[in-house]
């Protein structure tokens, strides 16, 4: 059954923090490097992406985890997953077999429990985040006109992601944490190039982030205006995720849920950190927050960003199944022809 057909009649719900899992083990530099990255001539240890060819195992445990807990999609452990990123580790080379062999970790798993219950499909989306670089705004404050990175070395590194995920067996692409809609723009540019290549399409998730109480992205845009600026593209969704608690994030899915033909998602951090950067926000509380969206009818898919754990999206899982979706009043034949 198709996802398109699923989010008509329900609510999905996307799974949780894979940082916030991972920071649960006690891994040492040892379980970064592993056999293949042994001799590495740079500390690996934080790089949680690479966890999916060195710690495997534990990759695909979170991914069981959640998916007990409810979770129809569960996201690859792919974040900083382009070369972009990975060029902090020095491990570029890396980048394809890290999105292929998370992709796959997550696709085993979601199988699995698909079988168990074949009346509730589970889905793999291949993540895509943010890149550490942006393609608006200059890194030196000094000189406003200077790029650290291009729209072609973008694409470029996005293609070669979404190449990974795609034969590692992701289900959807979802790009999200987006900071940057340029970004994103050469993102999908390079996504759709990649579709024409390889004769298949795959459905596309984008979720963007409002950074602070101004209501806008970090390249200073509008709920509005993003979406406005990522429509040309056929996408399964648009939606917000990190940086902002439930609560907060309520009146930028209103305007979602007003103007977006396409689905609509959410899911927001666990609260806002506290002073030591951690989540304190219950799976009760955040639970009761998110209620609120779909009372509202705000949302088609929901889960948690950072802080967020099994806990929560059981109790997530559990809410949302009283509820009915938000109705897309664009048919879908009209949202592919966008």
């Amino acid at each position: 059954m198709k996802i398109e057909d699923i989010l008509k009649e329900r609510i999905l719900v996307i799974d949780g923090a894979m940082g916030t899992m991972i920071q649960r083990y006690t891994l040492e530099e040892a379980d970064f490097r592993g056999e293949r990255f042994k001799n590495h001539t740079h500390p690996l240890k934080g790089n949680n992406d690479i966890l999916s060819i060195t710690r495997p195992d534990i990759i695909k445990a979170i991914h069981c985890q959640y998916l007990e807990a409810g979770a129809d999609i569960i996201e690859t452990n792919t974040f900083s997953g382009t070369t972009i990123a990975q060029a902090d580790y020095h491990l570029e080379d890396a980048v394809y077999d890290l999105n292929f062999y998370s992709a796959k970790i997550a696709k085993e798993a979601a199988e699995e429990f698909t079988k168990k219950d074949p009346s509730k499909p589970r889905f793999v989306a291949g993540a895509m985040g943010p890149t550490n670089k942006t393609a608006s705004l200059s890194p030196d404050v000094n000189n406003p006109g200077y790029r650290a990175i291009t729209f072609d070395e973008l694409a470029l590194a996005f293609k070669q992601q979404a190449k990974g995920l795609i034969d590692g067996g992701a289900d959807i692409l979802l790009l999200e944490t987006i900071i940057d809609t340029l970004n994103v723009k050469a993102a999908l540019f390079a996504i759709q190039e990649l579709f024409d290549e390889i004769g298949r399409k795959l459905p596309v998730m984008v979720s963007g982030t409002i950074t602070d109480a101004s209501g806008r992205t970090l390249s200073g845009q509008t709920t509005e205006a993003f979406l406005i600026s990522v429509s040309h593209v056929p996408l399964l969704s648009i939606g917000l995720n990190c940086a902002l608690g439930a609560s907060q994030l309520r009146p930028y899915l209103q305007v979602l849920n007003e103007k977006a033909p396409f689905f609509v998602s959410a899911y927001p951090n666990a609260g806002l950190p506290n002073e030591f950067g951690h989540y304190d926000q219950s799976p009760e509380e955040m639970g009761q927050q998110v209620e609120v969206f779909l009372k509202e009818g705000l949302i088609n898919i929901v889960g948690g960003c950072c802080g967020t754990t099994p806990d929560h999206i059981k109790l997530i899982a559990d809410i949302a199944s009283r509820y009915k979706p938000r109705l897309v009043d664009a048919p879908l034949s009209e949202v592919n022809n966008l």
